[in-house]
């Protein structure tokens, strides 16, 4: 069994360029369960980086200020601070840092019991409002308010004030661990978590963290949730190769996905909304049109394929995490054969890779320029993202399917090749 197939010769492959990473200090105790780096997030105004560092701590840090804090090669004359040259290895030793005049301060934030999940929250001006209690209000969320929520161990869910790293809230309803956090993108601080208890919860903090809903429908673990773009769809996934699909106006179920063979652990949505890709632990990452729930590529990460019962049982090929570049034409994957590997929609074999011992989660930044991977001990691992300029046919396939369906675009009179690269059946 292989990680490639045949026709790839791994020496061949891009190496994707190791960029920094931070450290956590190593006591004789932490040689143990609970200090593993669950999640890594990125403001979505890039402003900031968080990741659980393990035995309750999460650490939010000013991204720029990550960047340079890397030791900076005084060789060369470039002063960009994204430039991959300009980083190397960084040991974060915890505590608070005292900022410099105007920049954003770092924080250590105890949460009081092992971190799975985190997500940022972003408020910004709405067209329209989801909350329907107008009337008072705990908090009055401004409109460059960036949050921070954090899943925990116990079934609580802890939402803390990024730029002052108080705590806002604490959300109690979840019977076992929060796995998996995300927000609507579109503003409204609409949150939805997915737990262990086999359920997902809609809660809106801008109505002070009232819960609005109880998706139910998975028979086991929920691992993971995503919104798309418009916010109208959430994607779950969790245990007994689940992917379900949520119309989040009406919180109804729209449909299963059915296509892999195991456990089903990390998704997340094209930029455009068009694509939806999941990541299981039977080897695959699946490209899907969620709207026709067809799969259009499959990611493999075991050569020769599995059949479905191997593919449904232990092996050293689990995927454990997926994340979809904002360039909208690439796909990262991490996997316990300890590699991560950089992927385009355009092809089946992966455009670069990068060893990982121990990878556990990984997430773009919101430029797409660095891929961020969290590990089993707590340290977290960046690298330089392939990089090659999108064609202008791309670039406008993703502003049109921004806003319209597949079947919306298959009802267009264009010519079946045209309408073909719109629906990505020709990737």
């Amino acid at each position: 069994m292989a990680s490639f197939p045949d026709s790839v010769n791994e020496n061949d492959l891009g190496k994707a360029k190791f960029i920094g990473e931070l450290l956590v200090p190593v006591a004789p105790f932490d040689q143990k369960s609970g200090r593993e780096a669950w999640t890594v997030a990125f403001a979505p105004n890039g402003s900031y980086f968080a990741w659980s560092q393990g035995h309750r701590i999460v650490r939010l840090i000013p991204w720029t200020k990550c960047l340079n804090s890397f030791s900076v090669d005084h060789g060369e004359e470039d002063t960009n601070a994204l430039s991959p040259r300009h980083l190397s290895r960084q040991s974060s030793n915890g505590g608070q840092v005292v900022p410099a005049v105007g920049q954003p301060p770092e924080h250590t934030i105890d949460c009081g019991d092992i971190v799975w999940g985190l997500a940022f929250g972003s408020s910004v001006p709405e067209k329209h409002s989801r909350c329907v209690n107008i009337e008072w209000h705990r908090f009055k969320f401004g409109q460059d308010q960036l949050l921070l929520a954090t899943g925990l161990n116990n079934g609580r869910i802890k939402i803390w004030d990024v730029y002052t790293g108080k705590l806002l809230l604490n959300l109690m309803d979840h019977t076992d661990v929060v796995r998996d956090l995300t927000f609507a993108p579109d503003g409204s601080l609409m949150l939805v978590s997915a737990s262990r208890d086999k359920t997902l919860r809609v809660w809106d903090l801008k109505d002070d963290g009232n819960m609005v809903k109880v998706l139910r429908g998975h028979q086991n673990w929920v691992y993971c949730s995503s919104f798309s773009p418009d916010s109208s769809i959430l994607c779950s996934v969790g245990a007994g190769k689940s992917v379900f699909l949520w119309n989040m106006d009406k919180f109804t179920l729209i449909r299963k996905l059915e296509g892999h063979h195991h456990d089903v652990v990390s998704c997340e949505f094209s930029p455009d909304g068009a694509l939806l890709a999941t990541a299981s632990y039977d080897t695959r990452v699946i490209v899907w049109d969620h709207h026709k729930a067809t799969i259009l590529l499959e990611l493999g990460h075991l050569f020769p394929p599995p059949s479905p019962i191997f593919a449904g049982g232990a092996n050293d090929r689990w995927v454990r995490s997926v994340s979809f570049c904002p360039d909208g034409r690439h796909i990262a994957s991490v996997t316990d054969d300890r590699l991560v590997r950089f992927w385009s929609i355009e092809e089946r074999a992966p455009l670069a890779i990068a060893s990982v011992s121990n990878g556990l989660c990984c997430a773009f930044s919101a430029q797409g320029s660095v891929l961020a991977a969290g590990t089993r001990d707590g340290s977290v691992h960046f690298w330089e993202c392939p990089r090659s300029i999108a064609s202008l046919q791309h670039m406008c396939r993703m502003a049109l399917r921004r806003v319209m369906s597949t079947q919306q675009v298959e009802a267009l009179a264009i010519p079946a090749l045209l309408c073909d690269y719109l629906t990505y059946k020709v990737i």
